[in-house]
C-alpha cells in the first residue's frame, strides 16, 4: 500500500545521507525503521505480560 511520508528536513536530510552510505534507499530504510520499532513495541507487551503471569501466578492458578 502506498504512503507518503512528510519529513523534516533535518531528518530527510540525515536519512537521505545514511541511503547514500548504505548504498540503499530511504524506502528501505524507513521500513527497517518502521518493523525495528514495531518489534520492539510488541517485545514490551510480551514483557509486561510475562511478569503480570509471573507475579500474579497464584491469583491466576485459584481463577482456573
Amino acid at each position: 500500500m502506498a504512503m507518503t511520508l512528510r519529513l523534516p528536513d533535518d531528518l530527510d536530510a540525515q536519512l537521505t545521507e545514511r541511503a547514500r552510505r548504505e548504498g540503499r534507499s530511504k524506502q528501505e530504510l524507513a521500513i527497517e525503521a518502521i518493523r525495528d520499532a514495531q518489534n520492539r513495541a510488541e517485545l514490551k507487551v510480551d514483557d509486561v505480560l510475562t511478569e503480570l503471569m509471573d507475579s500474579d501466578a497464584e491469583i491466576l492458578d485459584y481463577l482456573k
